[in-house]
């Protein structure tokens, strides 16, 4: 599917990347790894995801003509058919993402509940599409520590650095089907601190909610809150939550006058032509799927596939060199 954020003028946009435009970016994300990066289909694809957000939020807006593609079409067009190795695996496209989305639900997540000092409103942040609200988390990296993840994701969707703050051991952990989540507390931020996200159409809005306003799982209640936003990844994690600050001292006494609703501290613009972009210019990064559960259906056959990396490295450097 391509990306529903595009203005309407997107269905112009039918020119194919050119071949040499591929073939840079791959050898900037893909060639330039460590040897071990290339040894399976998933990490292989980690990186061309790389590289694809880099065509959607650079090449594709820079160059009007150019077509949005997916990242399946986009893997095909250029490693898989760059590379005279991968080049009969493009007929198992379908099965090696089936697999890469297994994968991918299965990489440990962290973040962080940032409160404010009267711990009655915890910072949430709104997805580049759909509606659903989270903490600012996101998926570790490769060899990654829990709070240096979490230190770097929160950076990325917020711009706060939470490092100086995070406790490593104040934290809230759940298991969203088998991806384990930890978001670290970082409590007693000043309402008045300046949010905005470092990357590019991953977040579009900020804001402080009430948590009173925010309910805790039940049978009934899952994913919506009182005011009716979509708490899917922040419901679970409320009833811990709360337990928390009921034994923590918040640093300020509640106050009165602030607004009893939500706090909107940024918002993506949008400008004239109805195309969104954000207020400050980014580095690419990600839009992250709700969790699924673990695929057990075609493909599974490619989970565990390995192959021989050397052939693989020359053939991929003589086809870029």
């Amino acid at each position: 599917m391509f990306n529903h954020h595009r203005t309407p003028s997107s269905s112009y946009k039918t020119v194919l990347p050119p071949q040499e435009l591929l073939d840079d970016l791959c050898s900037r994300f893909v060639l330039n790894v460590p040897k071990e990066d290339l040894q399976s289909f998933e990490r292989i694809l980690f990186l061309v995801e790389y590289a694809h957000w880099y065509y959607e939020d650079n090449s594709v807006e820079n160059n009007p003509s150019l077509k949005s593609l997916s990242l399946k079409e986009f893997t095909s067009l250029s490693v898989f058919n760059s590379c005279d190795v991968l080049k009969p695996y493009v007929a198992h496209i379908d099965d090696i993402f089936k697999d890469f989305t297994s994968y991918k639900v299965r990489v440990p997540v962290t973040g962080a509940i940032i409160l404010d000092e009267t711990f009655e409103r915890c910072l949430l942040v709104k997805g580049w599409k759909g509606s659903s609200w989270s903490f600012p988390r996101g998926k570790k990296s490769k060899d990654e520590e829990d709070h240096a993840c979490a230190v770097r994701e929160v950076l990325e969707e917020t711009g706060f650095d939470v490092s100086k703050l995070l406790n490593k051991n104040e934290f809230l952990e759940f298991n969203f089907g088998q991806q384990r989540v930890r978001l670290y507390i970082i409590a007693g931020v000043k309402d008045d601190t300046s949010f905005a996200p470092q990357t590019k159409k991953e977040i579009s809005e900020i804001a402080w909610q009430r948590l009173d306003e925010l309910q805790p799982s039940t049978d009934e209640v899952i994913s919506r809150g009182i005011t009716g936003l979509k708490l899917y990844m922040v419901s679970p994690f409320l009833a811990s939550l709360k337990s928390w600050i009921s034994s923590h001292q918040p640093p300020m006494a509640p106050r009165p006058d602030l607004p009893l609703k939500g706090i909107c501290v940024w918002k993506a613009k949008h400008s004239s032509t109805g195309s969104s972009s954000t207020i400050t210019d980014n580095q690419p990064t990600k839009s992250e799927p709700d969790p699924q559960p673990l695929d057990v259906g075609p493909g599974r056959s490619f989970r565990n596939f390995r192959f021989s990396t050397a052939p693989i490295l020359q053939a991929m450097e003589a086809s870029f060199s």
